[in-house]
């Protein structure tokens, strides 16, 4: 019976993951909806404007999910590096393609194993030096050989994925000390009047269009936030986080189908290689962090 009950609690972790991983795309999609018509800070204020306000419900009936062990400052640090990766990949797929924006994207796991060797004094043992040796290979099939080469939306998307890796280095030390849902409301909850201060300069209000979109997003990115949080509570991260690979055809089918955007060989085989490169990061960081 207890058999049963883990693999019942790992087919819901997938079905959770697979669930962030189809909004997650969503969000890319919308984000190219809006065809440049919002600055990107000013889509950061909307998303996590309609992010708090559908979380709150949430903290009304749990408000102990309010205490934190964490600084008011060390929050603020913690959500002004979310936003400023958040606007990078918003600007990113602003003007290239979704598929290569979110190959790129997946890099993110590589700068951790490096920021973890060059800040916490962590030793990379032979996978993780593959790992890494591959997810660059893999970005530079996506860079190198194709016909854009290094453009604005790649250098973007490094931009993000680096600032992404920073983040999980920050949650490495803060996530002894609160829960993840603390984590996330608190991240939410600071990011509006950050993003807020620093969208003045480029406020304009949306056209009703433009707004549903925007509420469209906060939504679907605070279920994502929910849904592979929860999944992460059901299963290892070892299990979970590879299912997050599915964004990368999800959202090339919504660039496909909705753009018109084609799919170059040399993303796929990139993709491949970094997607390849950030499995072998995490499970090799997972029985470290087990051992």
């Amino acid at each position: 019976m207890r058999a049963e009950g883990k693999s019942e609690r790992v087919t819901a972790a997938v079905l959770f993951a697979v669930g962030a991983a189809a909004l997650a795309a969503s969000d890319a999609v919308i984000v190219r909806a809006l065809d440049g018509a919002v600055h990107p800070f000013v889509i950061a204020f909307f998303r996590a404007l309609f992010g708090v306000l559908m979380l709150l419900p949430f903290v009304a009936l749990r408000p102990q999910v309010l205490q934190s062990t964490h600084t008011l400052g060390q929050h603020a640090v913690r959500a002004l590096f979310k936003l400023f990766a958040m606007v990078a990949f918003f600007a990113a797929f602003s003007v290239g393609p979704l598929a290569d924006v979110t190959a790129i994207a997946f890099m993110s796991p590589i700068f951790v194993v490096l920021g973890a060797a060059v800040l916490l004094g962590e030793r990379p043992g032979l996978s993780m030096f593959l790992a890494v040796v591959v997810g660059f290979s893999g970005a530079m099939v996506i860079v190198g050989p194709s016909p854009s080469g290094f453009t604005l939306a790649v250098g973007l998307a490094l931009g993000g994925a680096l600032l992404q890796a920073a983040i999980q280095l920050i949650l490495k030390s803060m996530s002894r000390g609160d829960t993840t849902s603390t984590l996330v409301v608190w991240n939410l909850l600071l990011t509006v009047p950050i993003s807020l201060a620093l969208a003045v300069p480029f406020f304009a209000m949306p056209g009703n269009r433009e707004l549903a979109l925007l509420a469209l997003q906060g939504v679907v990115g605070t279920s994502c936030m929910g849904l592979m949080t929860h999944a992460m509570s059901l299963a290892p991260a070892s299990i979970v986080a590879p299912v997050d690979f599915l964004r990368l055809p999800l959202v090339a089918f919504g660039g496909f189908a909705l753009f018109n955007e084609t799919i170059a060989l040399t993303t796929v085989v990139g993709a491949v290689l970094i997607c390849l490169a950030a499995l072998m990061a995490a499970r090799s960081r997972g029985v470290k962090t087990s051992n």
